[in-house]
């Protein structure tokens, strides 16, 4: 039997699992007082949607629209390669924004009550500077209509909500174990959290393979954990080979996962997995694990519909993981946490190196990479310099493509990596501490936040650990993807065509093999 639970809206202790009856049914038993809260769950709410049309209509630079439903006015920014929208209200206190007759490059608006002046193209204030930045909606443009959607989350600083004060830590009191790709071992008190567990096997079919030896006793240490959370359903986050061993240790232990709405774990009846303690929580609420330690799942505000990002606070000191989210929370992130880890390499579609001719030269595939993985180097060093972080961590980026069909595609796809990363963020923001990660490295988050220049608070793995993987066992995994060419699907040429002319794919050729 596959357990799913959908935890609700008022905040949660950590469940203690009891079998009720022998028809394998379940109920929740508190392991320890249970801490109410009257926080509701996050939502994401549209405030202004345009048609085609009226996108079309937009001109370049800045566009004040009005709702017609409700009479609220937004302000539009439509730059080069993006769009930006924000309420049309000023933060300081709350006056409308009109042009800016002395704006030159089209791109900012004067309130009316203090002439205080926003840049609506950073959402940053530059009279008076160095002051605020501006609440930003996200503008979600569909691929399919043209119609664009400005989204607005509701509470957006959701762990604002029942604040706790820094507390002083002990020597080891905190630790995080770097394990491989996404997956870390967090140490909080006498708790174990584990996230994004992929350990064996390969990721999108045959195509990524894991970077990193994992350490020796991992699937020990996630079969041990106290809980895991996994951010979303790409497969190098929910990886099925390493939840399949998993469920031959312990398929009682207990998951979370966000309230997404392509659920995580879509394919688990079917996958033959046997896990019977997922737990779907809401957005926005924190979930209790004992006295001290509690986290939060957020949602992404590109794809909300899918991936999801956490914190995590133990006696009032945040970790924030943003994993693969392309905004996390809609850009409204808490500043000064005590660490961050996120994303890094990009490179993750497969645009463009599967295509060819035409445009697609080997030279225009080179440069269009470079200029890529600069353009996400340089987002990530600015939302950490914004973010202020005390710690920050690369991750969520160790995958390869090592199977030798891959060859061409492993040698065009040049990856950023985790040390040029930190190289960034250390020129703009030395005070930063920043961790590239080995497998089974530790960081003791006391030791380092006392004294960040205190080498003992990273620990690396001894003198003789394998970091790299030299070997995938491909054969054991190709066989059960090969065996699935057999599916019904594969019978009729049509149902394939029908598929991607369902899907809305037009105005390239297109080669399956």
């Amino acid at each position: 039997m596959v357990l799913f639970t959908t935890v609700g809206s008022s905040s949660h202790t950590f469940p203690e699992l009891i079998k009720a009856s022998s028809n394998s049914h379940f109920l929740w038993k508190s392991a320890t007082t249970k801490i109410r809260s009257t926080m509701t769950s996050q939502v994401s709410k549209t405030v202004l949607r345009l048609e085609a049309e009226d996108v079309q209509a937009l001109k370049d630079g800045i566009n004040f629209k009005k709702n017609p439903k409700d009479g609220k006015c937004y302000i539009i920014y439509k730059g080069k390669d993006e769009i930006r929208a924000c309420v049309n209200q000023c933060k300081h206190q709350g006056g409308l924004f009109i042009k800016d007759i002395e704006d030159i490059d089209g791109r900012t608006v004067r309130c009316t009550k203090h002439y205080w002046k926003l840049n609506v193209a950073t959402m940053e204030y530059v009279n008076p500077p160095d002051s605020f930045m501006q609440d930003e909606l996200e503008a979600v443009l569909s691929d399919t209509d043209g119609s664009l959607e400005l989204m607005e989350l509701n509470p957006p600083d959701p762990w604002t909500a029942e604040h706790r004060e820094a507390q002083e830590l002990r020597a080891g009191e905190i630790t995080l174990t770097y394990i491989t790709h996404a997956c870390m071992e967090l140490k909080a008190g006498n708790k174990r959290m584990m996230f994004d567990p992929w350990l064996t096997g390969p990721a999108f079919a045959r195509g990524w393979w894991l970077l990193h030896e994992p350490p020796t006793d991992a699937m020990d240490r996630l079969s041990q954990a106290d809980l895991i959370y996994i951010s979303h359903m790409h497969s190098d986050h929910l990886s099925y080979p390493t939840l399949r061993r998993l469920s031959e240790m312990r398929p009682d232990i207990p998951i979370y996962v966000g309230d997404t709405s392509r659920p995580v774990f879509w394919y688990l009846d079917k996958s033959g997995v046997n896990l019977t303690n997922v737990n779907v929580v809401p957005f926005g609420v924190w979930q209790n694990v004992d006295e001290h330690l509690r986290f939060m799942i957020l949602m992404d505000g590109v794809h909300p519909e899918m991936d999801t990002c956490l914190i995590v606070e133990y006696k009032g000191h945040m970790i924030l993981n943003t994993v693969d989210c392309t905004r996390p929370n809609n850009g409204r992130l808490p500043h000064g946490v005590d660490l961050m880890m996120s994303d890094f390499a990009g490179g993750a579609s497969g645009f463009p190196m599967t295509f060819h001719g035409g445009k697609y030269t080997e030279s225009w595939k080179a440069h269009f990479i470079k200029n890529e993985r600069k353009k996400l180097l340089n987002y990530k060093t600015q939302l950490v310099k914004t973010l202020q972080p005390k710690i920050y961590c690369p991750f969520a980026g160790y995958f390869t493509e090592a199977h030798p069909s891959d060859r061409y595609i492993k040698e065009t796809n040049i990856k950023n990596s985790a040390a040029d990363l930190n190289e960034s963020i250390r020129k703009s923001c030395p005070n930063i501490l920043t961790w590239t990660p080995l497998p089974g490295s530790v960081l003791d988050l006391a030791l380092a936040l006392k004294n960040p220049s205190n080498k003992s608070a990273i620990t690396d793995p001894p003198n003789d650990t394998k970091i790299y993987k030299d070997s995938w066992n491909f054969d054991l995994y190709l066989d059960e993807l090969n065996a699935a060419v057999s599916a019904e699907i594969f019978q009729f040429k049509s149902w394939i065509q029908f598929y991607y002319n369902w899907a809305g794919f037009k105005g390239y050729n297109l080669v399956i093999r």
